[in-house]
């Protein structure tokens, strides 16, 4: 019987289906095991198993009819299923009856609990040992589904004695699933495991043809070894994990169970764990190209979001710069990190942040402030307010600058404008310069007739304000290079305001890295979201610039 779809399963409850079923399983009590009546039972117990699969109310009503309807003997659930797993020797019996507890113990707390208080775990625990592989197959996977997102029923589970015949089963993903998750305890489970022999098998797992084994395999190689605070158990791994990393088809398991992300992020006790982690690392940035590249940016493409999420991160510390533009800009990389750094999660953001500074890091065509290289004029320094042959007076803060019209038409458009156009400037011998102090004023001229300035904090920002004014980029880029010197946790809000107020494109780029190098410090700021929702546009427009330029645009 095949009716797992939601629509079929309720028209076969509605129609009263599951109380025959029920009265059918209780044949067990009275019948002889004849070939008919274990036939019966079997099927009987894969129509419930097919009427509850992902169906949480039903499996609710199977409950409250075995525990209704079979009061009288206080038998519930254990009334059926325990007695067919336990007494009937018929192998096709005792695998349906495992494979309706897994059904009604997948995602229900409350029949979780039921088939624990009914003693079923001994039972269980010997059907792991099954020499049938179905009924060990079935076994396992309602040991998984009772301890998925039940502290106290995994340690139920391991104190009855599943650990060394699940560890048996290692040819099994259902058993490396289990095994990682009996791993992501808090006790000294992992020691238990590993030296109960199951680091082997699941190496061998690895380069099994069959991909969900070898993604369940690294998934409880991820969850044994690297979250144990074990110093040699973390070594030990690391070693392991270092000659896995040399097999190009492990690559993508590895990213997938999020094993790449643990090495890069975990905390490692000892100095040579930490090295040989550096090493895997490294070898494993040496095979993401060609054939694992293309694997990766499928699952990009197509994988759950998680996965999506751990591939593209992966990719942001590993890619090489050859490749970013194709991951990022062309297969929508940088969309997938953006995505991350405006989430409300903070391991998210952190990871979206950490991602998007080492891409930049990486890119030899990215940097955030480039100060303007001078190009000094020779002779020119001793005219700067200079009256010889000077042909036009500014009045700043009422005293007298000389200048020279020819150099001040040669350095920037706003004076071709000034002298050129229709402003009264054009024919005036003295033009005041109401808004610019003296020694700004001064220090902006001198740049003029030189090509270079000294530029300090106290006056940089009002030397900036007076390069955008008069349109004089080297100038701007020279002030937004000491500006973004200072750039602290306190004042980057500021900062990027002031790069908006006056198209400081340098200083933006320089708020925009320092707010992803910083993230730690500045996510525990009341201001922080705000900054992110600001910045996050112009993040955006600053990563496509820089990956989508030529290197040699900067030479």
């Amino acid at each position: 019987m095949h009716f797992t779809e939601p629509e079929h399963q309720q028209l076969i409850i509605d129609a009263g289906a599951l109380p025959h079923l029920v009265d059918l399983l209780k044949r067990h009590k009275t019948a002889q095991n004849s070939r008919a009546v274990n036939g019966v039972i079997r099927r009987a117990a894969d129509a419930i198993t097919n009427l509850a699969h992902e169906n949480s109310s039903i499996k609710t009503r199977v409950r409250l009819i075995f525990t209704l309807h079979l009061y009288f003997v206080c038998e519930g659930l254990r009334a059926v299923f325990l007695h067919l797993l336990n007494c009937f020797v018929d192998a096709k019996v005792q695998r349906a009856a495992a494979g309706a507890l897994r059904t009604l113990a997948f995602k229900n707390d409350k029949n979780k609990n039921q088939i624990v208080e009914c003693n079923a775990l001994p039972t269980l625990i010997l059907k792991l040992r099954s020499e049938d592989t179905a009924i060990h197959y079935e076994a396992v996977g309602v040991s998984g589904n009772l301890v998925h997102s039940s502290p106290n029923i995994k340690k139920d589970v391991l104190l009855a004695g599943a650990l060394q015949p699940v560890i048996g089963l290692l040819t099994q993903r259902e058993a490396a699933l289990l095994l990682g998750q009996f791993a992501a305890t808090d006790s000294d489970c992992k020691i238990h495991i590993v030296q109960r022999g199951a680091v082997p098998p699941l190496i061998e797992m690895l380069q099994s043809l069959d991909a969900q084994l070898r993604e369940m395999s690294a998934f409880a190689l991820g969850r044994l070894l690297l979250d144990s605070k074990n110093g040699s158990l973390q070594q030990n791994a690391a070693f392991a994990l270092y000659g896995l990393a040399d097999n190009e088809d492990n690559v993508t398991d590895l990213v997938k169970v999020g094993g790449v992300q643990k090495l890069q992020d975990g905390e490692f006790i000892v100095q040579p764990t930490r090295d040989c982690v550096a090493k895997t690392l490294l070898r494993l940035e040496e095979k993401i190209h060609g054939r694992v590249l293309g694997h990766l940016l499928y699952l990009m493409r197509v994988g759950e979001k998680v996965i999506q999420r751990r591939g593209v991160l992966v990719l942001a510390h590993l890619c090489s710069p050859d490749d970013q533009k194709m991951i990022f800009i062309d297969n929508g990389g940088l969309e997938l990190l953006l995505e991350l750094l405006e989430s409300t999660n903070l391991k998210h953001q952190r990871d979206g942040s950490v991602a998007l500074c080492k891409l930049a890091n990486k890119a030899s065509s990215l940097s955030p402030v480039d100060a303007a290289h001078p190009s000094p004029t020779p002779g020119l320094s001793g005219c700067v307010n200079n009256s010889t042959l000077s042909d036009v007076t500014f009045l700043v803060e009422g005293k007298r600058f000389y200048a020279h019209r020819i150099c001040l038409l040669a350095s920037s458009d706003a004076f071709q404008v000034m002298f050129d156009g229709g402003y009264r400037e054009r024919d005036a011998k003295d033009i005041e310069i109401p808004n610019i102090p003296w020694n700004v004023f001064e220090l902006m001229m001198r740049y003029i007739y030189t090509g270079s300035v000294d530029v300090n904090m106290d006056v940089a920002q009002d030397l900036l304000r007076a390069a955008d004014q008069y349109l004089l980029e080297g100038l701007k880029r020279l002030c937004e290079y000491a500006i973004a010197q200072d750039i602290s946790v306190e004042n980057v809000s500021l900062m990027f305001e002031l790069s908006e107020a006056f198209n400081a494109l340098s200083l933006r780029n320089a708020c925009i890295v320092f707010t992803l190098e910083k993230f730690d410090k500045l996510s525990v700021m009341p201001w922080y979201s705000q900054l992110i929702q600001r910045i996050l546009p112009e993040t955006r427009a600053y990563f496509v610039r820089a990956l989508t330029r030529p290197i040699q645009a900067d030479l």
